[in-house]
């Protein structure tokens, strides 16, 4: 952010502020964008599910026995000649020491753990896998607390939406970084499985505010040449967080303090977020013409511009005849034809964006790499990926780049189920550069869809693409299920999203270049 407008017109649009004022609110936002994939990306390690085999009943009495023979005689093997995580012998099959290749003849002694199972700790001190069983019949348990998780996101979504567009920027920010806190915390307490469950979808909904909430409020304060550099600086502390988890996870071996130490950021945020102005475009649209006056005299004192004049009464004059006060719902994006073929469009893209790169980060395993590398890698590769979308949106535009970072994220998960596992540098290779043109595609959509949407519906605008988004963060864990149905079923399914949404991506608008549109004419009605 670098200066605000000279003297503005009353039909003049809204000027634009980038100062070091709004430089130091960015630095307070860009701090809570850290906190956010530490929490999205955490079921990767609080339900991550370690090597496990059935508890074998009257162990002592094998005292003879080392612990492979042990497992021989109980724990039936699978046709790649490791023991079976789910079944045991009903009676031990002592003939197995004398040749293990040998084949049990009856079917019928083969059975479900009956004595709970033993887990192998060496990577995790516990998990919520190993708290409560969540493995064989109970997967898919283990699988819905990332569901739950981006329910109560998407339901955020849609309240914070509202709300932030009806209440305030700040307040709701406010309002979500307090609500995280408390039920980070209780997440962490957690005594069962139904408390865990519903303590994690209110903390989605908590952290759904902060999510939809800072890179719009930061746009709003940034002219048209900044808004990329602003947009691309903003996620890059997303990435940030990746990397920060995977150092977390690795200290922090035990899943109830380490929900605590993901949690614990959010108080610095709480104290950070007093410093953050109100936007100053959502103040004008609300009439509360004054603050507003008021924020952007102190932009341009910072930045000493002092031939910086604009009156209130020239900023209410402005705000009337943009049409931009009045109660706007999320049936607005609906009801112009431009403004419902950009909601229809961006819905579409918002969820293959989502489903894609939360069906590859949820994904760590099967690369050559342990779960810690992965996750820093994949955090780490984000960076370079967001340098570049840095020139290639401004060169080739946000349409373009937001349309083939889909179809590229969606051909690199294609790609990995033709190359054979045992090629695992290539696929782990494959991957990475899957996950960066992921988080490319991560990366334009947040900036692109602000720019859609007019600043009077902006956050009504993201709260539907969010919705959208974390509906398929929503899916895509259960996805993982399916692979009881056809080993490539998963991957193929994120493939087919993320190509399918990149094609839609070409039937939005070009917004390179253009100003912030502040009323639904600004679009239906382009000067």
């Amino acid at each position: 952010m670098r200066e605000c407008s000279h003297s503005t017109p009353p039909t003049a649009s809204l000027p634009n502020a980038d100062v070091p004022l709004q430089n130091h609110s960015k630095r307070k936002g860009l701090q809570k964008r850290i906190n956010l994939p530490m929490h999205f990306l955490l079921h990767n390690f609080l339900a991550a599910t370690p090597s496990h085999h059935c508890a074998i009943p009257h162990q002592e009495a094998f005292v003879n026995l080392t612990m492979e023979e042990v497992l021989l005689i109980s724990i039936p093997r699978k046709p790649d000649g490791t023991f079976s995580s789910c079944e045991m012998f009903s009676q031990p099959q002592f003939h197995l020491l004398l040749n293990s290749s040998l084949q049990p003849e009856n079917k019928s002694i083969i059975q479900h753990c009956q004595h709970g199972w033993v887990y192998d700790h060496s990577q995790f001190t516990s998990t919520i896998s190993t708290q409560w069983d969540l493995v064989c019949e109970q997967r898919w348990l283990n699988q819905a607390t990332a569901t739950f998780f981006f329910i109560g996101v998407t339901m955020g979504a849609v309240v914070f939406g509202y709300l932030s567009d009806r209440f305030g920027r700040k307040a709701m920010l406010q309002l979500s970084l307090v609500c995280s806190v408390g039920f980070g915390m209780l997440s962490a307490a957690s005594v069962s499985y139904m408390m865990l469950a519903i303590t994690r979808t209110l903390t989605g909904v908590a952290l759904s505010g902060l999510s939809l909430i800072v890179l719009p409020l930061g746009l709003e304060w940034v002219d048209v040449q900044h808004r990329t550099f602003t947009g691309i600086l903003s996620s890059v502390f997303w990435s940030v967080g990746n990397m920060l988890l995977a150092l977390a996870a690795y200290l922090v071996r035990e899943w109830h303090w380490l929900l605590v130490a993901v949690t614990g950021p959010c108080l610095l945020s709480i104290v950070c977020v007093w410093w953050v102005p109100e936007s100053a475009r959502w103040l004008i649209a609300k009439g509360k013409v004054k603050q507003a006056h008021r924020h952007l005299l102190r932009c341009a004192r910072i930045n000493g511009r002092k031939d910086f004049a604009v009156s209130p009464e020239a900023l209410t004059r402005m705000a009337a005849d943009k049409t931009m006060s009045g109660n706007y719902s999320y049936i607005s994006l609906f009801r112009t034809p431009v403004l419902r073929r950009i909601s229809l469009c961006s819905g579409v893209v918002w969820f293959g964006v989502a489903f894609s790169y939360y069906g590859m980060s949820m994904n760590l395993t099967g690369f050559g790499l342990s779960i810690y590398l992965s996750q820093f890698v994949f955090g780490a590769i984000e960076i370079p990926a967001k340098m570049v979308m840095y020139v290639l949106v401004n060169r080739v535009g946000r349409r373009q780049s937001q349309a083939w970072t889909l179809i590229l994220t969606g051909l690199c998960i294609g790609a990995n189920i033709l190359i054979p596992t045992a090629f695992a540098s290539l696929r782990s290779v494959v991957a990475i550069m899957g996950k960066g043109f992921s988080e490319a595609a991560f990366t334009t959509v947040f900036l692109y869809t602000s720019e859609l949407y007019p600043t009077i519906v902006r956050q009504n605008g993201m709260g539907y693409t969010s919705f959208m988004a974390r509906l398929g963060g929503s899916l895509a864990p259960l996805m993982f299920l399916l692979d009881e149905v056809w080993r490539w079923l998963p991957e193929v399914t994120y493939c087919g999203v993320a190509v399918c949404s990149g094609a839609v991506a070409f039937l939005l608008p070009e917004t390179l270049h253009l100003r912030l549109p502040e009323g639904i004419d600004d679009i239906e009605k382009p000067p």
